[in-house]
């Protein structure tokens, strides 16, 4: 009769105690539980309204369980977290920035043949450059929340006692639900403090505006050129004509965005979660010190080393992003020749892509994946190297398809591809390679090889 008590039970009304159950674990009425704790944990500030924040919106992922993540969580966060300490433009400062976009168009047109934007550039503060670019934010991490969630709803099944299964086994949306709007702050602080740190659409290097759209961040300008004794008005002129470069590329190349997009979702959908070290953190998880979940979200030692598959999409996805900052950085130069400090702004952009800033490092560990490209510099030599032997629209026709992009050994040594743009140029038989001749001379054996009969 047990049995038959047990094939009888209803598994909402088990699915309803368990919501119960975590419902007062997070109010503090149930397991101990500090809620100032429980706020360090998500990365908020141990204050009242904070804290408040906080149990509102895991309360309301506990209540509306659905199949996806709550990416409004993150929005939430990072405008909160970008409007701490930002001010509105003044009119001086949109006239000095207005005028530099305007000179920085007609700069550009002497340094490229891309043809200049049609939608006006813009000046955003920090939420609006939140607000605008999350849902590119959201749709790059979704893949490895949906893995953490997936994990961590798995192993909690796994290790809770006997008591407990059935009850857990009809709560997986819950727990998605609860393990997905942690993450979702995890990636609003990233994108918040990320929107202190850039300072146009274009920064990060990947397309986070939509095609076309162009957009400059003035108060991190102000603050980038804090400390570099350069006058402030050819700052402003230097990152403009990046910007511009950044956006008519991706305008002219209509589709290098998507192919970008792509192959980082491809990438990060490849990305597992090391169960063994969810395990321990389950077995040895105190309610009483949540930040241990936080710390192993943003360590990303939850994320196991790559494979070598993910190894060669890296591979595959740096070259393009190296391809795409290394022509900015070309025609930037080019188009700044009159700029007297313009080396030495170049060299402040440098360094800092080098170095990236917390925020960068903060999202690479969390997703599993660093924007920066380290082959930047042998991707620049390149496109310099083309630009002097065939000149930009030669140079720029290469973005015209995906399959005339150089690759990533035309960045170990370009000669070979600035040899066949050159004999294109000028009407020639380009060199053959290799592999060129092995197949033209096998072609000939047989045309030559004599026919029976």
């Amino acid at each position: 009769m047990a049995d038959d008590r047990n094939d009888d039970r209803d598994p909402d009304r088990e699915d309803d105690e368990f919501r119960d159950m975590l419902s007062q674990f997070l109010s503090g009425n149930g397991a101990s539980i500090d809620p100032s704790r429980l706020a360090g944990a998500a990365g908020l500030p141990n204050d009242p309204a904070s804290i408040q924040a906080l149990l509102g919106q895991l309360q309301n992922a506990l209540m509306n369980p659905g199949g996806g993540i709550n990416w409004d969580i993150a929005d939430q966060q990072a405008r909160q977290l970008a409007a701490d300490g930002a001010h509105s433009v003044t009119p001086a400062e949109r006239a000095s920035l207005d005028q530099a976009f305007h000179v920085a168009s007609l700069w550009l047109d002497q340094a490229t043949g891309v043809a200049s934007l049609s939608a006006t550039p813009e000046l955003i503060g920090r939420a609006e450059w939140a607000r605008q670019t999350m849902p590119l934010w959201s749709q790059l991490a979704e893949p490895v929340a949906l893995s953490i969630s997936d994990a961590l709803t798995r192993v909690l099944s796994e290790q809770a006692p006997e008591e407990m299964q059935a009850m857990l086994q009809n709560a997986g949306q819950v727990m998605r639900s609860i393990g997905g709007a942690l993450f979702a702050m995890q990636l609003g602080q990233v994108v918040g403090q990320l929107s202190k740190e850039v300072v146009s659409g274009g920064d990060i290097g990947i397309p986070l505006l939509p095609d076309g759209q162009a957009a400059l961040i003035p108060q991190n300008i102000e603050a980038f050129g804090e400390g570099l004794d350069i006058p402030a008005d050819q700052i402003q002129l230097y990152l403009a004509v990046r910007e511009l470069a950044h956006a008519r590329l991706f305008r002219h190349a209509k589709w290098l965005r998507l192919q970008l997009i792509t192959q980082i979702t491809a990438f990060a959908k490849g990305i597992t979660i090391d169960t063994d070290a969810l395990e321990s953190l389950a077995e040895n998880f105190d309610p009483s010190n949540p930040e241990e979940l936080r710390e192993a979200m943003v360590s990303g030692r939850l994320i196991p080393p790559r494979t070598e598959e993910q190894q060669e999409a890296l591979a595959r996805l740096e070259t393009v992003l190296a391809l795409v900052e290394g022509w900015v950085d070309v025609v930037t130069a080019n188009a700044t020749r009159l700029l007297p400090r313009a080396d030495a702004i170049a060299e402040t952009v440098r360094r800092r892509r080098a170095s990236g800033g917390p925020a960068e490092s903060a999202f690479a560990t969390l997703v599993g994946l660093e924007l920066r490209p380290r082959r930047l510099r042998d991707a620049a030599a390149m496109w310099q190297a083309v630009t002097d032997a065939v000149g930009m629209d030669a140079r720029d026709d290469l973005w015209s398809h995906p399959d005339l992009l150089p690759q990533s050994s035309d960045l170990d040594d370009p000669s070979a591809l600035v040899a066949r743009l050159t004999a294109a140029a000028t009407g020639q038989e380009p060199e053959q390679d290799a592999l060129d001749q092995a197949i033209e001379d096998l072609l000939r054996d047989d045309r030559d090889r004599p026919t029976e009969g």
